[in-house]
């Protein structure tokens, strides 16, 4: 073959989106404005984690003004983890056990726990004093290594969701759960309970939203994503 021909037939590699890494085609970065949120939000993802497609841990990164996104397996403090001092105890991780149905008043869809996994009496005051959330990206296993790995969670208060609406993932990914949710959704959630503001869900919904449609659009993820285990979020 000449060069001629190896001139046409030759493609060159998709651009990549320097902050949320998904080819340049399925970024949805240019339209974003980042949510101002004031409770921190730290993502420790696994590094074996590779759903660079369907994955929205970095896309939620840059939703927020105040999110910090890691990926190791592990950190020796929170402080390490942020670069910045933090008090562990005024943070809360995203549970992974799970906290049954019943235990969530008919009005409430977070809810804080004790370490030994039961809910606290005063809900609105434990979600009062959460300075920060951390959160896991990866499937259940990578999720339960970093969550050993990294004993300072221990520290912190424990939140569990259980969402009303299902995930806007539908048939793109099969979730373990049905009440399984992408983390920018868990995030958005989450966020928007602790801070009073439902706005913040919303905007994190949508950024969702159009990515799942620059993604639908494109035909790359036209089969349900298989995950080892699910994801918990």
């Amino acid at each position: 073959m000449d060069d001629a021909a190896e001139a046409v037939t030759e493609r060159p590699a998709e651009a990549i989106c320097p902050r949320c890494l998904k080819p340049m085609s399925l970024s949805v970065c240019d339209s974003i404005t980042p949510v101002a949120n004031h409770v921190s939000v730290l993502i420790l993802q696994h590094p074996q984690e590779q759903d660079k497609i369907l994955g929205t841990a970095r896309l939620t990164a840059v939703s927020l003004t105040d999110a910090t996104f890691r990926v190791g397996l592990s950190w020796p403090s929170l402080a390490k983890a942020l670069g910045r001092p933090a008090d562990a105890k005024r943070w809360a991780v995203l549970y992974l056990g799970a906290a049954r149905p019943g235990d969530f008043p008919k009005d409430r869809d977070v809810l804080v726990l004790d370490k030994t996994g039961a809910p606290v009496a005063d809900q609105d005051a434990a979600l009062g004093h959460i300075e920060g959330i951390v959160v896991f990206d990866g499937t259940w296993s990578q999720a339960k290594t970093l969550w050993w790995r990294n004993a300072w969670v221990l520290k912190g208060k424990r939140v569990a969701l259980n969402p009303k609406r299902p995930s806007l993932y539908g048939k793109l990914r099969r979730e373990p759960r049905p009440e399984g949710l992408a983390t920018i959704e868990a995030v958005g959630l989450l966020l928007a309970r602790i801070e009073g503001r439902p706005e913040i869900e919303t905007a994190l919904r949508d950024n969702f939203r159009k990515m799942l449609e620059r993604v639908a659009a494109s035909g790359v993820a036209t089969a349900p994503a298989r995950r080892s285990r699910g994801r918990r979020r």
